[in-house]
């Protein structure tokens, strides 16, 4: 099939991020200028850059007490910092937990129970129990076409590693099982892993 954007697809759900699949997910938490903490997941979320290492993420919808934007990109605006955490399968329905309409009042660090630690480099709370963070500055927000979308880039100050998941000094990335986003409702766990050489 083919469908023009701006006509639709057609469909009874919308292919769209179904096909842009898997989506490594950005578990942002950040802290308002009261001091109170937010946990959300974002699937628009990548590595940019090496040098500096910067990050970002997308939120594309808003909540009716945060006018134009989610807690997410609201906190980061007022605070300039941001933490993204990393999900592990162990971690999935927590994660989920997270993505509900939570009032701005409402920590989801208290919501679900998870422990949380004070980031080194910046003013944030991490995911205690995450197998890796990135501690975030904030460096542009950007507002794209569309009512709600925002991109959020970020220069990473600091970043902690659980010393479990490495192996021969590297990542083993199969031990701790990252969640990636598909479409839909659905969800991947990264468990097979294989190496390919780059061409000379």
């Amino acid at each position: 099939m083919f469908y023009r954007a701006e006509d639709g697809h057609g469909l009874p759900h919308n292919p769209f991020n179904a096909l842009i699949t898997p989506r490594p997910i950005g578990w942002i938490s950040t802290r308002d200028a009261n001091g109170a903490d937010n946990l959300a997941p974002y699937s628009f979320f990548n590595a940019v850059a090496y040098a500096p290492p910067q990050v970002m993420f997308a939120s594309t919808s808003a909540k009716p007490d945060r006018d134009d934007t989610k807690d997410s990109v609201a906190n980061i605006r007022a605070t300039g910092v941001f933490c993204v955490n990393i999900v592990c399968y162990a971690l999935r329905d927590a994660m989920n937990t997270t993505s509900g309409p939570w009032p701005r009042e409402q920590s989801e660090f208290d919501l679900t129970n998870l422990a949380r630690i004070q980031c080194d480099t910046i003013d944030c709370a991490r995911v205690a129990a995450a197998p890796a963070a990135l501690e975030c500055k904030l460096t542009q927000v950007v507002q794209l076409p569309g009512a709600a979308n925002f991109t959020v880039f970020g220069e990473v100050t600091g970043i902690h590693i659980d010393d479990t998941i490495l192996k021969d000094g590297m990542v083993d990335v199969a031990s701790y099982a990252p969640l990636s986003r598909m479409g839909y409702m659905d969800y991947a766990v990264i468990r097979d892993v294989f190496t390919l050489k780059r061409p000379q």
